[in-house]
C-alpha cells in the first residue's frame, strides 16, 4: 500500500461517519485509525422576539406530583393490538377503578392477529385508573392501567 492509497484512506474516514476503522491485508499490513472527537450536545436554537420581554421567576413546586408517581405503578401493552376490557360484550369487565388486583390477575386482553392475549398485572395494587376505552387500539408501551 502506498503513500497515496493511505491517504485517500485517511481522508475517506475524515469525512465518513464511523469513529474507527481496523483493517490487516494478507501480506501482513495493519492499519488503525480511530477519530478523536469528542461527542457534542446540540442545544437548540431559539428565535427570540423583537420586542423586550420580562421574563420573572418562577418556582412550581412538583414534591407532591413526584410523590404519587413514586407509588404509581403501570401496566404497560406488551404488544400492539386491541385492547378489550373483557371477555365479550357482554360480560363485565375483569377489573374497575377500585378493584384490588394481584401480581398475575389478568385486567384485560390485547387481540393482536386475531390472537386473543390475557394481559396479566405485574404488580398487586388497586386499579387507580383505566388508560384505555374498550375496542381502542393499543401500541406496545401504550400504559394500560395505573395502579396504587
Amino acid at each position: 500500500m502506498n503513500y497515496e492509497d493511505i491517504k485517500k484512506l485517511i481522508e475517506d474516514m475524515g469525512n465518513s461517519k464511523i469513529d474507527a476503522l481496523d483493517i490487516e491485508f494478507p501480506d501482513g499490513v495493519k492499519i488503525s485509525m480511530k477519530k478523536n472527537t469528542a461527542p457534542v450536545a446540540q442545544v437548540p436554537q431559539i428565535a427570540m422576539p423583537k420586542e423586550n420581554v420580562q421574563v420573572q421567576n418562577v418556582q412550581i413546586d412538583t414534591t407532591a406530583a413526584k410523590e404519587e408517581k413514586k407509588d404509581e405503578k403501570v401496566i404497560k401493552s406488551p404488544m400492539v393490538g386491541t385492547f378489550y376490557a373483557s371477555n365479550s360484550p357482554k360480560e363485565e369487565p375483569f377489573v374497575k377503578v377500585g378493584d384490588k388486583v394481584k401480581k398475575g390477575q389478568v385486567v384485560c386482553i390485547v387481540e393482536a392477529m386475531k390472537l386473543m392475549n390475557e394481559i396479566e398485572s405485574e404488580y398487586d395494587g388497586e386499579i387507580a385508573e383505566i388508560c384505555v376505552s374498550n375496542e381502542e387500539m393499543v401500541e406496545y408501551g401504550t400504559p394500560l392501567f395505573k395502579l396504587k
